[in-house]
């Protein structure tokens, strides 16, 4: 008889929130001095160690995923207008509005917006052609 039942070839494997002996030994003593140490992690960060500042903050605060942005940018509407939407994104980068990384992901954006006014250009160009050889007489 195999060690494994049809249709399970890994077996039942270890239940949901399994933990080994030594991992929940190690997580009785941290929970039993976390308290301490991060009373002294904020004291040494109070007393001006920056590395120690630099952790309580990380796990106090989540790292930002993104902003708002706010500058004047022209629609886009016609190709030609990704020229001037380019132009105000590299103004508003010199400017200090945005910086470089948020400019990108604007110029990201302005770049799509590109690639889908000229494929749907395109497609009426195509289904212009289609039309007019349809008119044309049959052979």
């Amino acid at each position: 008889m195999s060690k494994f039942g049809k249709g399970n070839a890994g077996g039942p494997g270890r239940p949901k929130g399994w933990r080994s002996e030594a991992n929940r030994a190690l997580d009785q003593l941290a929970s039993a001095g976390a308290a301490a140490v991060l009373t002294k992690q904020i004291e040494m960060a109070q007393a001006g160690d920056g590395r120690a500042a630099e952790l309580v903050l990380k796990r106090a605060w989540s790292q930002p995923r993104g902003r708002l942005v706010e500058f004047d940018m022209p629609d886009i509407v016609e190709p030609q207008d990704v020229v001037h939407a380019l132009d105000a994104v590299a103004t508003a980068i010199k400017s200090g509005h945005l910086t470089p990384e948020e400019g990108a992901a604007v110029a990201d954006v302005v770049e799509r917006q590109r690639r889908a006014i000229e494929f749907a250009t395109l497609e009426d160009r195509v289904r212009a052609l289609e039309a007019d050889l349809r008119q044309l007489p049959k052979l």
